[in-house]
């Protein structure tokens, strides 16, 4: 009874405290701080250490730098592809150099992987109608990002048992 009547207290206080806060100008000398947005404060690159108890036998990011990705304690330079849980070297150094043909891999993987993270260097970079049409030809969705971004997706989506795959250009990569 005690705990419901301090909630009335506080609960009658509520309207007093609104109006003071309304009413008390803001001084001109005070410069308002603006809050950083959540979505750049928690992006997905921010969770790439936050699964720790992987099973043995899946594959996790655990960091990248300008030149390749640690994966599972072991450390791969270039770009990657990644397909049923296994690890590949890529062909392509830039973006320019990703085609269909880079990832003909997926006209004859079985199942195929539910969405094909691709990861793009440093920024993210506009994928070609031709290359879209053929991923969506595989039955693939495709999530571009930038190479960070794309080695923590694939770890979430990976960790939640979905069929992911992963091609990654070093972070390095500029264009």
């Amino acid at each position: 009874m005690a705990a419901a009547a301090r909630g009335h207290k506080a609960l009658g206080a509520l309207p007093q405290l609104v109006k003071s806060l309304r009413s008390e100008p803001v001084s001109s000398g005070t410069r308002l701080r603006h809050l950083p947005s959540l979505r750049r404060t928690f992006s997905l690159y921010d969770q790439i250490n936050l699964i720790d108890s992987v099973p043995e036998d899946q594959l996790r990011f655990q960091s990248y730098d300008d030149t390749g990705f640690k994966i599972n304690n072991v450390k791969y330079e270039g770009s990657l592809l990644i397909v049923e849980n296994k690890i590949m070297t890529w062909a392509p150094k830039t973006f320019a150099e990703i085609t269909a043909e880079s990832l003909s891999i997926f006209k004859v993987v079985h199942p195929i992987p539910e969405i094909l993270i691709l990861g793009c260097g440093r920024h993210i970079q506009p994928v070609s109608p031709e290359l879209r049409k053929f991923i969506r030809s595989t039955g693939m969705k495709l999530e571009a990002v930038d190479s960070r971004n794309a080695a923590s997706t694939y770890n979430i989506l990976n960790e939640e048992g979905r069929p992911v795959a992963a091609a990654v250009l070093p972070y390095g990569v500029a264009s």
